[in-house]
């Protein structure tokens, strides 16, 4: 297996504004709406770190701070609990706190786009490859997306995007690759296009929010000119960096549940709530109820 720098640091881009979840995410980030008891950047945290991530970048924005709060130890609720007796609210809290000094955050003053939220985190990242988490996608799998990503990235080196089949007649709706010989649990890269016109994508497999990315990166996006939405865009960023680097593809075989939009969210919330031994029973037949009611 070939050597290669190892992939310590992940980077969150958790500065959107959530407009899809109004009017909750007046007050609440769309990262802390929860999938049932846990918020959905806990989900996305975890499989980094069940990857290996050392250390946790957040990209954050104005009125996110509920999010460096929670990644942050709550004296006044652990107090309590501890007179309570609350031994296992107690042990779940410490479960989901980071290490101190694994966790920093960094400022996008302004809505530019995912390639701008990724430049923003370059000081933090350093020269190095890290890791990119879209906070909005959960992943559902026999084998977590990221920790499938970083066992591609130790065979291939480069740069790793994860990717998943669509219907071809689908295709026309995401950000798709193409693809070359195989490696792995994947293949290589071949070329990139966003929403391609229908009957012209290059396959099916479709960008579902994982990265692994080189630092160079970071110079690209610099002097990266603004694209669709008048954003940064990081597929054009990583359109550029193709031309220098090997990209690979991490075939993800699993279920993604985008968080970002009220029918994911939802889907996400059921699924997880069937899996959940002391609930199931009692949600699993209210499910049923409702779906005969509909007939």
């Amino acid at each position: 297996m070939a050597q290669h720098n190892k992939v310590r640091k992940a980077v969150f881009p958790v500065a959107g504004l959530g407009t899809r979840f109004l009017p909750a995410t007046k007050a609440v980030p769309k990262e802390m709406l929860t999938v049932v008891d846990k918020p959905i950047i806990q989900y996305v945290v975890d499989e980094a770190i069940e990857a290996g991530i050392e250390h946790l970048v957040f990209v954050t924005g104005r009125n996110k701070h509920v999010i460096e709060d929670y990644f942050d130890i709550h004296f006044e609720l652990e107090q309590t609990l501890k007179e309570r007796a609350k031994k296992a609210e107690i042990t779940l809290l410490q479960q989901q706190l980071p290490k101190a000094g694994t966790v920093s955050f960094t400022r996008q003053q302004e809505p530019l786009g995912l390639g701008h939220a990724v430049w923003c985190a370059r000081e933090i990242v350093g020269d190095e490859p890290f890791a990119l988490l879209l906070p909005d996608m959960i992943m559902k799998g026999d084998k977590g997306c990221m920790k499938g990503m970083i066992d591609l990235y130790g065979q291939s080196g480069g740069n790793i995007i994860a990717v998943e089949e669509c219907a071809p007649d689908q295709a026309h709706k995401y950000g798709i690759v193409g693809v070359g010989e195989a490696i792995g649990e994947g293949f290589r890269i071949t070329g990139m296009v966003e929403k391609p016109a229908k009957g012209t994508a290059p396959s099916n497999f479709f960008i579902n929010g994982r990265y692994i990315l080189q630092p160079e990166i970071f110079k690209i996006l610099e002097t990266q000119e603004r694209g669709a939405g008048n954003e940064i865009q990081l597929t054009d960023g990583m359109l550029k960096l193709l031309k220098e680097q090997d990209f690979a593809g991490y075939h993800f075989r699993g279920t993604t549940y985008d968080c970002g939009a009220k029918d994911g969210f939802i889907l996400a919330n059921v699924a997880y709530a069937l899996e959940r031994a002391d609930i199931r029973p009692t949600v699993e037949g209210g499910f049923k109820e409702l779906l005969a009611g509909l007939r």
